[in-house]
């Protein structure tokens, strides 16, 4: 499996808070009700923003060489490219909307007020009110236009790191959320992505078997199996899941039964979990007791022994 992206994760879900929130302001402003209050939160050059935060991670992360001094790809390039034209585009959009919903009412007051001697400079202050204006529904027109086209660099995105389990695993998390943002069922997203949806439930499954979610890992793989997944190949990978997960809620004697039928059939891969497989029973001597704890002990040094051979 390769190793997750760092950041990646992240980046997703940052593009996706932002996502809905973006259209949710160009809605409310076609129907002439957004206020200032709400689009200076949004759209501000500070670490409070979710815009400002995902050109930042997507500037510290696919830039021409990453913290981690990998190669960055034409895809990363692009994304970065794109969300960078997002921002700047939607600080357009908050500044022409100060303009008409905060500066041009200040102006207007103050003309009230001022003497003749002052109309020709406030008679400039329109212009600028003016031509404020027009720019704020170009800066809408193509704020949604390239929030389109990140998406879309997204999912391109996502798909040249479909190897990344992390991504998969927030994918299937946030079903709801993702269907809403790119307008369509998460099987059809998933599919694209990694050629079949039992693929990415796979992947997420072993993802999550490898950080320790073992419960979460028998669910995903078993959902992968449903979804028309090879049996064979994921068979062992449950049988792990489910006996490390019944060694975590302290079913000891269905942990031994469960790892044993994982050593059977496993690949030979895969040394981390030999390793977590080997911690746990190895532990057994100190949380078991009586007769039929001794027999489940030695069981569990058995099965060690097998392993480590």
């Amino acid at each position: 499996m390769e190793a997750p992206v760092p950041g990646l994760v992240e980046i997703i879900r940052e593009f996706l808070v932002v996502d809905e929130a973006l259209r949710r302001l160009v809605r409310r402003y076609r129907d002439g009700e957004l206020v200032w209050d709400e689009v200076r939160t949004l759209m501000t050059d500070q670490e409070a923003s979710p815009l400002y935060r995902l050109k930042e991670r997507s500037h510290a992360l696919f830039r021409a060489e990453g913290s981690d001094h990998r190669s960055v790809r034409h895809r990363e390039v692009l994304f970065d490219l794109a969300i960078g034209s997002l921002f700047h585009e939607a600080m357009k959009f908050r500044e022409n909307l100060y303009q008409r919903e905060v500066y041009g009412p200040r102006v207007r007051a103050l003309r009230e007020e001022a003497g003749a001697e002052a109309e020709a400079l406030f008679a400039e202050f329109e212009k600028i009110l003016e031509f404020g204006s027009e720019r704020l529904e170009e800066s809408v027109i193509e704020t949604r236009a390239l929030l389109d086209r990140c998406r879309e660099q997204l999912a391109d995105l996502i798909t040249q790191h479909r190897d990344d389990g992390n991504a998969a695993r927030y994918l299937i998390e946030q079903r709801e959320l993702v269907e809403r943002v790119f307008e369509r069922g998460l099987d059809d997203l998933l599919e694209e992505i990694y050629g079949a949806t039992a693929s990415a439930w796979a992947l997420a499954g072993r993802s999550y078997v490898v950080s320790g979610y073992f419960e979460e890992g028998a669910a995903a793989l078993a959902g992968a199996i449903e979804r028309g997944a090879e049996s064979d190949a994921l068979e062992s990978w449950v049988d792990y899941a489910r006996g490390m997960a019944a060694y975590m809620r302290g079913d000891y004697a269905q942990s031994v039964r469960d790892l044993k039928a994982w050593s059977k059939d496993r690949d030979g891969g895969e040394s981390a979990l030999v390793e977590q497989a080997c911690a746990a029973m190895s532990r057994l001597e100190r949380l078991v007791t009586g007769d039929e704890g001794d027999a489940l002990v030695r069981q569990a040094e058995a099965l060690v022994a097998e392993l480590t051979s």
